[in-house]
């Protein structure tokens, strides 16, 4: 039985539950194992070898090896768990806020200091009672890579 999720429609928004969850299991395992800093060195060392490990598809794997946090979250990724991937970069939240939005780091810190993304053009589809609700995939305007 499919469960009604009306929040598909809420443009480039991934909402992470059950389906993601699975979708993304051993993506969010990864990125968990980089808790270690073993696992890190063997990582950095090595990324395609450490990453043939998991039972990721290869779409994950091409996501994490592009550092494409949008592609990862699109393939089950949670922010959550993929932040341990950018700080195994040196990357802050911040700066991987910033390109999964196609700003600076800087263009993001002054946005979020302003308050934030206006909320045109990013609410729910059918709200305005003109377009019909349709899912809109995570957009690919922001640049690949952290």
């Amino acid at each position: 039985m499919s469960l009604d999720k009306p929040y598909l429609d809420v443009p480039g928004t991934t909402i992470f539950d059950a389906d993601q969850s699975r979708k993304g299991y051993w993506l969010n395992q990864f990125c968990m194992s980089l808790m270690k800093a073993a696992n890190r060195e063997r990582f950095l060392a090595d990324q395609r070898a450490y990453l043939d490990e998991w039972p990721m598809t290869e779409a994950q794997k091409q996501a994490v090896l592009a550092r494409d946090l949008n592609r990862c979250i699109a393939e089950g990724g949670n922010i959550y768990f993929l932040a341990k991937l950018g700080a195994t970069h040196g990357k802050s939240f911040q700066q991987m806020a910033g390109s999964m939005t196609g700003m600076t780091e800087e263009e993001y810190r002054d946005m979020m200091i302003g308050g934030g993304r206006s909320v045109e053009g990013n609410r729910v589809l059918g709200e305005d009672g003109t377009a019909q609700p349709q899912h809109q995939p995570q957009g690919s305007a922001a640049k690949p890579g952290f």
